[in-house]
């Protein structure tokens, strides 16, 4: 039986998944998957595409990212509790990609929960990367698309967050307000109501985490305020052949 949506004739899904222990639970007939890491690796990701990178690869571990520190052509990235991986000469923050010299480069990076999320879920059909920075290039794109849509949050090593729900929340509204979407998994509820919570004022969502403190020690205040900034790109990285590029119109 279809759950509550904007239009009872809708003919495509979109679903939230809070969790990426879950995908497979929510996997099955969905066409397009969006992998959501908002602070900070899909805003990183995202970032990096407006400064000129040719791809990104994500890998699950260090060691597979190490392997490319130095090698002409590359920048090894990695990240994992916040903190820049010693030995890197970065980790997922977008503004020290802003400050970089990133054009025609491939960026390998690894992170403690964005790319982790793509690769489980990398055999999707079609796999696009979203955060707040290009939410409506990725929202505009995503209405004209004839699939079923999985709003996949990277979470906090395997655990809940705010910032990707509400992110989760934000497009469902929009694509529910199309009347092309419905949904049908109370998850996908839930973000939306996170976001009318949280969409006057998107910092207060962190105002409100227990994670607040952490990210303050680590000096991440000005990356934090840049991902929760909507509409600074219009890039919409795609996942193929293993490998993050800059989709073409």
């Amino acid at each position: 039986m279809k759950a509550a949506s904007n239009n009872a004739d809708y003919k495509f899904r979109v679903e939230t998944c809070f969790l990426p222990g879950q995908y497979p639970l929510y996997a099955q007939d969905m066409g397009i998957v969006v992998v959501i890491d908002i602070l900070r690796a899909t805003s990183a990701m995202v970032t990096a595409f407006d400064c000129g990178v040719k791809s990104i690869i994500p890998v699950s571990t260090i060691e597979e990212a190490r392997q490319y520190i130095g090698r002409p052509g590359y920048l090894a990235a990695a990240e994992r509790n916040g903190e820049v991986v010693e030995g890197f000469p970065f980790g997922n923050s977008p503004l020290a990609f802003k400050q970089a010299d990133l054009k025609g480069k491939t960026v390998v990076m690894t992170t403690t929960n964005g790319t982790k999320a793509i690769n489980l879920a990398r055999d999707a059909r079609k796999l696009v990367i979203g955060s707040f920075l290009n939410i409506t290039a990725l929202t505009d794109w995503l209405v004209k698309q004839d699939d079923n849509i999985l709003l996949l949050c990277s979470g906090w090593k395997d655990k809940f967050n705010l910032e990707d729900s509400v992110f989760a929340g934000a497009v469902m509204e929009k694509l529910l307000d199309s009347g092309k979407f419905g949904l049908e998994e109370d998850s996908s509820i839930a973000a939306k109501y996170l976001y009318q919570t949280a969409k006057e004022n998107y910092l207060s969502i962190l105002k409100a985490a227990p994670r607040r403190k952490r990210l303050e020690q680590l000096k991440l205040v000005d990356d934090v305020k840049f991902c929760l900034t909507p509409d600074q790109s219009t890039a919409i990285p795609e996942l193929r052949e293993g490998e993050l590029v800059l989709m073409t119109p």
